[in-house]
């Protein structure tokens, strides 16, 4: 039995800055682009150069006794280890811990070597440039289902990965804590605790080496690594710059504004609870109502239940164009 709607994230051969800013990024959908010039990297970058380029440099790590790493419960710990060290185990075949290196950086600035290596695709501004982070994870590592708040490429340089993607309209089925959903396991999910799930559409590709996947900002996206792998994801700011927290290094805070609003709604929440239920279930209602008709993408649509089973493309196109 089919738990929820799977449709294939689409595959686009030959793409170049005209073509993904014409026809790809507008559409504010996953895609997963092919035969992008990535550099040296996919030839040069095995365990043995890796571990001798990237030396002995002290890296942050995660470390988890079990495959599916969950940031809301933490059942995983931080390292720090050499460079080297945290590859090779990383590379292991047969291993009892699972690691994952994800530091926030600028890949030339932190390994140069390894960065002449690979070519950030010249799909956004040189001003726009957040960051590049390594993605090098253990066989099997499964991490946490979440979003980022700015857009992303994902580049596949070794291994394969599985991606898994939801988007932004079906949030309310992801049961949110933060930027985070509570469903851990997406491929068997506890239906008693979070029966809404099943409602998700799920989006989904495997990335093999030398693709990169096209993230959109605020698409859910849980990955599983199919075989132990290298990547590297590259942040862009698609919004003017003042609207992301300037204190924020990793670049996955809400926006300013978003955070104010959540701030005042919070603050809207305790005042009704001045009032007796029955006022506060009326209220509540009304201010649903008037956010929905404030906020949804789909103007038209004023149920909350017709909105997200009869929308099925993102309607919202308001962002700043790359480049």
């Amino acid at each position: 039995m089919e738990l929820q709607e799977k449709i294939s994230v689409p595959i686009f051969t030959d793409v170049d800055k005209e073509v993904f800013l014409r026809d790809i990024y507008p559409q504010r959908r996953p895609a997963v682009l092919r035969g992008v010039d990535l550099g040296p990297c996919l030839k040069k970058w095995t365990t043995e150069y890796l571990c001798e380029k990237g030396g002995d440099k002290k890296v942050q790590i995660h470390v988890s006794t079990v495959p599916q790493m969950d940031f809301l419960h933490k059942n995983f710990a931080y390292k720090t280890l050499p460079f080297r060290e945290f590859v090779k185990r990383a590379s292991e075949k047969t291993h009892s811990d699972f690691f994952l290196c994800e530091e926030p950086a600028d890949l030339s600035k932190q390994f140069p070597d390894l960065a002449a290596d690979f070519h950030i695709p010249e799909f956004f501004g040189p001003d726009q440039f957040f960051s590049s982070v390594f993605r090098i994870s253990s066989c099997d590592l499964q991490l946490w289902t979440h979003y980022d708040v700015m857009d992303n490429l994902l580049a596949q340089v070794t291994g394969t990965k599985r991606v898994v993607l939801y988007s932004p309209q079906d949030a309310l089925h992801l049961y949110l804590s933060g930027d985070k959903s509570e469903v851990l396991d997406i491929d068997s999910p506890d239906l008693k605790r979070f029966p809404e799930f099943v409602k998700a559409r799920r989006f989904e590709c495997v990335l093999e080496p030398g693709d990169l996947l096209f993230i959109p900002a605020l698409w859910f996206h849980n990955t599983l690594a199919l075989q132990s792998g290298v990547g590297v994801n590259v942040f862009w700011r698609h919004l003017p710059t003042d609207s992301y927290d300037k204190k924020d290094p990793y670049g996955n805070k809400d926006p300013v504004a978003a955070t104010r609003a959540l701030q005042a709604l919070e603050r809207a929440l305790h005042t009704l609870d001045e009032l007796p239920a029955d006022y506060r279930d009326f209220y509540g209602r009304r201010m649903i109502q008037r956010i929905q008709k404030r906020t949804y993408c789909d103007s038209q649509s004023r149920n909350i239940t017709e909105e997200q089973d009869s929308e099925r493309t993102p309607a919202c196109s308001q962002f700043t164009k790359p480049g």
